[in-house]
């Protein structure tokens, strides 16, 4: 059963922009958590977000639900559009009834609102940002997010182009969580990742400072170095394993190729086997060599 109570709202400003009138004189609904359905499609979120989870449920069981939740009306009643984890640790907390406002928000601006609400979780991970972050510019500009992205860097390239460029300050400006120029320079480029890596860094939770080290390395030991830190591994471990798969080279020259080159050169046989044309090169390529090496070879060994 639905029953009205009055509270005031703690909201960030990005989120309050959706809300037409003033936080402090809206009406603060109690609804039965079974009221309220999850899961529409403007929810952004891939993965159920677990950490601190509990955390908010002994928050909420001490001082209850700070700010309430923003669900809206549809035919089939009322639906979740941000607020997810506080319903959550609501239900983990044992709690029946949560506040709410509702709001008449139409699939554009329930989209929005869910953007908002998670770009303003704290210990957001990056991709999680650059993903809401896009998708936000998207609706914004009415475009897809590909095209999204395009209208960005090419904003980067060309600055004089200002088509949609008021939308974009202004968007930034709200979330305030830096600039769009920003944005674009530091975060975006992560979408240039191996497509496998962005998939784990999304479903199963991979941090950002191994996937760069995973993007890094050359693609024919990506996949290894996937499984690898999916075991899980830690920063550290899954590093030393993109060295061994991949060892330093010697002065630009690979480990293998010199270790070849030596065997090949003290092959009597082999040098023997040259023909006038090819020892005259090697004779001029063997005096272009550093003093250190000529010094080395010279050494009689002992």
């Amino acid at each position: 059963m639905t029953g009205r109570s009055r509270k005031p709202a703690v909201r960030g400003p990005a989120l309050q922009g959706l809300v037409s009138v003033p936080v402090e004189d809206q009406t603060v609904l109690s609804l039965s958590v079974t009221e309220i359905r999850t899961g529409g499609a403007h929810q952004p979120r891939r993965r159920a977000q677990e950490a601190n989870l509990e955390t908010l449920a002994s928050s909420i069981s001490e001082r209850g639900i700070l700010q309430p939740l923003l669900v809206r009306s549809t035919p089939s009643g009322y639906e979740l559009v941000a607020g997810e984890r506080r319903l959550r640790a609501a239900v983990l907390a044992g709690l029946t009834q949560v506040p709410v406002l509702v709001r008449e928000l139409n699939d554009h601006e329930a989209l929005e609102a869910a953007l908002i609400e998670n770009l303003q979780r704290e210990g957001l991970e990056i991709i999680d940002e650059v993903d809401s972050t896009l998708s936000l510019v998207a609706n914004r500009l009415a475009i897809p997010r590909a095209a999204a992205r395009d209208r960005l860097l090419e904003h980067l390239r060309r600055p004089e182009l200002s088509d949609g460029l008021p939308e974009l300050e202004a968007l930034f400006h709200q979330l305030g969580r830096g600039s769009w120029q920003s944005f674009t320079k530091n975060k975006l480029r992560i979408l240039n990742w191996p497509e496998a890596v962005l998939t784990a860094m999304r479903d199963r939770g991979l941090p950002y400072t191994i996937a760069g080290i995973i993007a890094a390395a050359p693609a024919d030991h990506q996949s290894a170095l996937l499984t690898f830190a999916l075991k899980p591994a830690t920063k550290l471990e899954v590093r030393a394993e993109a060295q061994r798969l991949n060892p330093p080279k010697v002065q630009g020259i690979d480990r293998q190729m010199s270790v070849q080159l030596a065997k090949r050169l003290s092959s009597e046989r082999w040098l023997a086997s040259l023909g006038k044309e090819d020892q005259r090169a090697l004779e001029a390529w063997l005096k272009k060599m550093p003093d250190r090496v000529r010094q080395a070879l010279q050494k009689q060994p002992t």
